[in-house]
């Protein structure tokens, strides 16, 4: 046998050797890489379900604040139907709906039969009107006036 030829397999086999523990070494880090993510992929699903169990529940309940009970509004979701609001609020948005285009405050409340002559009648409207813009179910308009969300 050539020695020479000998020598380069020997190289080439510690080569190759020295190849395959570091290909074992990232095979091992890749699978605890992929172990991992499937942990987290099912504590994702996990919590997705209790928050839509969650919210498909909630419904909005009177809160305290400052001592006065208030009913909270909820944020609008995409599965979130508009029978979760209270039926003033309700009633707000069906008659922004219904209205020919954007409202003000006192359009809104001329069709709510709201006394619009009477400054302390409107703006507890106008609060609403801002705090279901908040919310995400209406859109203000930066002239003021308020209108559905597309």
């Amino acid at each position: 046998m050539d020695p020479e030829l000998l020598e380069r397999i020997t190289v080439r086999r510690a080569e190759l050797d020295e190849l395959e523990e570091q290909l074992a070494k990232q095979l091992a880090e890749v699978r605890a890489e992929r172990d991992d993510l499937a942990v987290a992929e099912r504590v994702l699903e996990r919590v997705s379900e209790q928050l839509a169990d969650e919210r498909a529940s909630a419904a909005p309940m009177p809160g305290q604040v400052g001592g006065r009970s208030v009913i909270l509004i909820p944020h609008r979701e995409p599965d979130l139907e508009e029978t979760m609001l209270p039926p003033d609020y309700q009633r707000i948005l069906a008659a922004v709906r219904q209205a020919a285009g954007p409202v003000m405050a006192r359009h809104g409340g001329e069709m709510l039969g709201v006394d619009v002559s009477v400054r302390a009648k409107l703006e507890p409207l106008r609060g609403r009107l801002v705090r279901l813009v908040d919310r995400g179910w209406l859109r203000k308009l930066p002239d003021g006036r308020f209108t559905t969300r597309l």
